[in-house]
């Protein structure tokens, strides 16, 4: 899914990680561990395309996506990317359905399938009945709810979570890390940044970004 070939990132004089080189496979749930400060976050943010690398290669499917445009970029966000953000990244003057209903491809639109894939979701993360709640009424447990339905009604092929479970109590946590496993179980490639050791425990493999090294 996706290869990161001696991938390197300064801040001025600054080395953050230098020559990261990983491979996150279709199916795989990666955690990205290492103390606050080792550039976890900025990690997620050059896969995302939200920053930039100041070398080295992220490829998908062959191709170096840090190399591409603006047209490139909107396309594989759209196509290709979910990313569950820290802070939810929801409108939140908006109903619950109406932050789904954006998530929605424009083919599954037409097959009509946009209203089930939608109830179907919230009901899977305990939020049926609440589609037209609107998101400022939420808990921050609630919204992150939303925000994981989102992730389901999109269906990406690669998912990037930056610390899902850091705000959560255990049993919010644990319906996080189970749909993000269920996700991969389903083809999808996950990359989490992390400091939960049950989330950890969770994935199939665990890349140190201060050690720039796969963890047994």
């Amino acid at each position: 899914m996706i290869d990161i070939v001696k991938l390197s990132k300064t801040f001025g004089t600054r080395t953050l990680w230098s020559d990261v080189t990983v491979t996150v496979s279709s199916g795989e749930m990666l955690a990205l561990v290492g103390p606050s400060g080792s550039g976890k976050s900025t990690l997620l943010n050059c896969i995302g395309l939200l920053d930039k690398p100041n070398a080295g290669e992220i490829r998908h499917e062959g191709a170096d996506i840090t190399r591409f445009g603006r047209r490139e970029i909107r396309r594989f966000r759209r196509d290709i990317l979910g990313y569950l953000f820290q802070n939810y990244a929801l409108i939140e003057n908006a109903t619950v359905a109406t932050n789904l209903e954006v998530a929605v491809k424009p083919q599954r639109t037409l097959r009509g399938k946009t209203s089930v894939d939608i109830a179907e979701a919230l009901e899977r993360v305990g939020m049926a009945g609440q589609d037209e709640e609107k998101i400022h009424h939420l808990s921050g447990g609630e919204q992150q709810r939303v925000a994981l339905a989102r992730l389901m009604v999109k269906r990406p092929a690669l998912v990037l979570a930056d610390e899902p479970t850091g705000a959560l109590d255990h049993a919010n946590a644990t319906a996080v890390i189970d749909i993000l496993r269920e996700m991969s179980d389903a083809g999808c490639a996950v990359v989490i940044a992390t400091h939960d050791d049950r989330v950890r425990d969770r994935c199939d493999a665990v890349f140190a970004v201060n050690e720039n090294s796969l963890v047994a």
